[in-house]
């Protein structure tokens, strides 16, 4: 179970402070407040939420019900514009404590989501009230004061964007050890037009929950958000598809060189750290992980004897190891979801000088995934445990790294590693079937090797 930092605790109690402070209003006696419309839309909104938590519901839509918060935002959007902000803070309570959660612990994380969606929607109430939206939905027969509905709709949604990215980045700040310009990098540029369109949807939502039909002619609005919802699903069990391909290929090279078991992901690991130091966007990391974990892939197609050869290898049997990232190309080379990570598993041997294999690219001609995964595989190989060889101190490798900078690595690439090895540590692990025994350990099998990575780690 991972623990939460003491930061994260305090910024999450922090959230939960200002949450209550936000729908204590509407508590109050003697306040007016239209306990029926919020009876129904916090209901709904739990209703919504609560498929992706029920495994029987799941089963009975085939696996495609949402998952995951956020797909039902309209209504809570539309809370915004028909309710007073106190009254629709309160909404969101119910639906965010019941919606699924991913990893443990759960009880935090279940506060922090309905702090910080109650903090959102009470941002947007606040927002539409002020530019009139209650006032332009019309009311019975009386006609919604269109155009200009749009415009506190479309700036509760901003507001409600605004705030909840806000948070979320700060939230990774704290729980992650991320500066603050990372945490908060990508988030609004990729929430804005979601929640734009959930901003519409919110809006035909209240517009007629206040006509003559009624709140159950609103309900009609969710259909097309639950087809949204079932082409977000279908979007994660591709994902789930390509992670189980990502997991069999690794698997098959675990099997095939016993000596490097585990060091495909925790060499895709140390590639995310270096890019998130990087800054590089989200979308961007998962195929840096691949590349990582992919990266060795090629040796599916280097002979197990030469793989698992105790002593000194021949010139040749050197020349058949130095084609594993060809092979492992052409191996992953009809895999689209992969992208970036392809070139990557082909260069990730080439060296800034030029003189790696196999094209002898040198400098910026080396693409950048390549470059990450470089420093990441010479790393792992220089600070794991394997039964030939003693895994070297974590200062040691990166006073390593630092001494090949520029020659075989790339200098920014061993620099954000060494500050994301400052912030997050590293946990080294014995990769092979036994502990290393002193009097077995073998001389480095490639003398002409890169001195990183000279441990006869010749992935």
């Amino acid at each position: 179970m991972k623990v939460i930092p003491r930061a994260a605790r305090v910024y999450i109690g922090c959230a939960l402070l200002g949450a209550g402070a936000s729908a204590l209003p509407a508590l109050r006696p003697g306040t007016a407040v239209p306990w029926g419309t919020v009876a129904l839309l916090a209901t709904l909104y739990a209703l919504c939420e609560l498929p992706a938590r029920c495994p029987l519901l799941g089963r009975l839509f085939g696996g495609s019900v949402p998952m995951g918060t956020g797909s039902f935002f309209p209504v809570l959007l539309a809370a915004a514009l028909l309710l007073p902000p106190a009254a629709a803070a309160l909404t969101a309570l119910p639906g965010s404590l019941l919606a699924r959660v991913e990893e443990p612990p759960a009880a935090p994380r279940r506060a922090w989501r309905a702090a910080a969606t109650a903090l959102a929607v009470w941002a947007a109430a606040c927002t539409a009230g002020a530019l009139g939206g209650p006032a332009a939905l019309g009311h019975g027969p009386a006609a919604p004061d269109l155009p200009y509905a749009l415009l506190p709709a479309g700036a509760a949604a901003l507001a409600f964007c605004l705030v909840l990215t806000a948070l979320d980045g700060g939230i990774r700040a704290t729980a992650d050890g991320l500066p603050l310009r990372a945490a908060w990098r990508g988030l609004l540029g990729r929430a804005i037009a979601p929640h734009t369109v959930h901003g519409l949807a919110g809006l035909m939502m209240a517009v007629l929950w206040r006509s003559t039909y009624g709140p159950v002619a609103a309900l009609f609005v969710l259909l097309p958000m639950y087809i949204s919802c079932w082409v977000f699903a279908q979007y994660h069990r591709e994902r789930a598809a390509h992670q189980a391909t990502i997991r069999a290929l690794v698997h098959a090279v675990d099997i095939k060189d016993r000596y490097t078991r585990g060091h495909s992901e925790r060499v895709g690991h140390a590639s995310v750290l270096i890019a998130r130091e990087l800054g590089l966007a989200d979308d961007r990391l998962d195929v840096v992980r691949f590349a990582g974990i992919l990266h060795d892939v090629g040796k599916l197609g280097v002979p197990t004897r030469v793989l698992r050869k105790d002593g000194p290898l021949t010139p040749e049997e050197r020349r058949i190891i130095e084609l594993h990232p060809e092979y492992g190309h052409e191996m992953v080379r009809g895999i689209g979801f992969l992208g970036e990570a392809r070139a990557a598993i082909l260069h990730h041997h080439e060296r800034m000088d030029g003189s790696g294999y196999p094209y002898g690219l040198h400098g910026e001609q080396i693409p950048e995934f390549a470059r990450v995964v470089a420093v990441a595989d010479a790393f792992d190989a220089m600070t794991s445990t394997r039964s030939y060889s003693r895994a070297r101190p974590v200062p040691t490798a990166v006073a390593e790294l630092e001494r090949c900078a520029g020659t075989q690595f790339d200098p920014r690439m061993v620099a954000a590693l060494v500050r994301a090895l400052d912030r997050h540590g590293w946990q080294p692990a014995v990769t092979a079937d036994e502990a290393p025994q002193p009097d077995r350990v073998p001389p480095p099998r490639e003398a002409d090797a890169p001195a990183a990575a000279r441990p006869r780690e010749r992935a």
